[in-house]
């Protein structure tokens, strides 16, 4: 289907669809494709998953420091060969980062293990993202009317550790994870008006001047889910190539983003990892790395 601007969107759709077929999205209904005819074929399958093969790949966690890394210490620190966030409501993290420092990234191939303990743990990937100033939550006069003593002194609380923690206060692209999984694998953006862009089970395109369009479906957001191991390490890729965004957790296609917004559209930025969440929680990042694209 063409879009108001013709071409310019189909022509990445296209290649976005085609593309996905050599991601697996085929995998969610559980289907694998049939194996070459006998006799002999020029055809032949791709080789099977190997999340462990790091051929080409640059290992950015060491596994014993935070070398490299740059984030809040009372939130992050170094546990059984992992980058660990913490916060619980004695001492919460707020919305936080650890930032990578090793250079902007553009298009990429980042894998990474995950593990969220504790029913209030949301965190994700940041990346192709920029520093940006902590915008102060402002309710309406009819909002904060409503609100008990309790949720005030939350929300200033809040505000608080936002402003302790600016430094490392990012917007831009991410891919998110919660420990219930019901937005794990979609892609948000953080501290922007677009938010949620592509849902999980959902290919999604954006042009200037419309809202996102919906290209195709990855299977049902419930399918995917299954995919997903609650407290568990779950292992979790993206591939940033030009506008095309891909997220991938444990071998399956969760959300894929076209963006062609150059209002909101990111060619390159810092990357890091988020933890955010109410209640005693804990997100562990192990077996971190990256691989640069063209």
């Amino acid at each position: 289907m063409l879009s108001r601007t013709g071409a310019r969107l189909f022509a990445p759709a296209m290649l976005t669809l085609t593309s996905l077929a050599a991601l697996g999205v085929s995998s969610v209904g559980g289907q694998q494709p049939a194996p070459p005819a006998a006799g002999g074929s020029r055809f032949v399958q791709p080789e099977p998953i190997d999340f462990n093969d790091h051929k080409g790949w640059t290992q950015i966690f060491d596994g014993k420091s935070l070398a490299g890394w740059d984030g809040p210490s009372e939130v992050w620190h170094v546990e059984d060969g992992a980058i660990v966030g913490v916060s619980s409501d004695a001492h919460p993290s707020g919305t936080t980062n650890i930032i990578w420092r090793g250079g902007e990234v553009g298009n990429f191939r980042l894998r990474v293990e995950m593990k969220l303990e504790g029913k209030g743990a949301n965190g994700g990937i940041q990346y192709r993202s920029e520093s940006i100033a902590p915008q102060p939550h402002q309710p309406s006069p009819e909002r904060l009317a409503q609100m008990t003593d309790e949720q005030k002194q939350r929300m200033k609380k809040s505000e608080a550790l936002l402003q302790q923690h600016a430094k490392w206060n990012l917007t831009g692209y991410q891919g998110d994870f919660d420990y219930n999984n019901r937005y794990t694998g979609q892609l948000y953006e953080q501290d922007s008006p677009r938010g949620i862009i592509a849902w999980r089970g959902q290919v999604v395109a954006t042009e200037p001047g419309v809202k996102p369009r919906l290209l195709a479906t990855l299977g049902s957001s419930d399918e995917l889910k299954a995919y997903i191991k609650p407290g568990e390490w779950n292992q979790v890729e993206i591939i940033a190539d030009g506008h095309t965004l891909t997220h991938i957790v444990n071998g399956h296609v969760m959300a894929v983003l076209v963006d062609t917004d150059p209002k909101f559209y990111r060619a390159k930025g810092l990357l890091a990892l988020e933890i955010e969440g109410g209640g005693d929680l804990k997100i562990s990042h192990r077996n971190i790395w990256l691989k640069k694209l063209p």
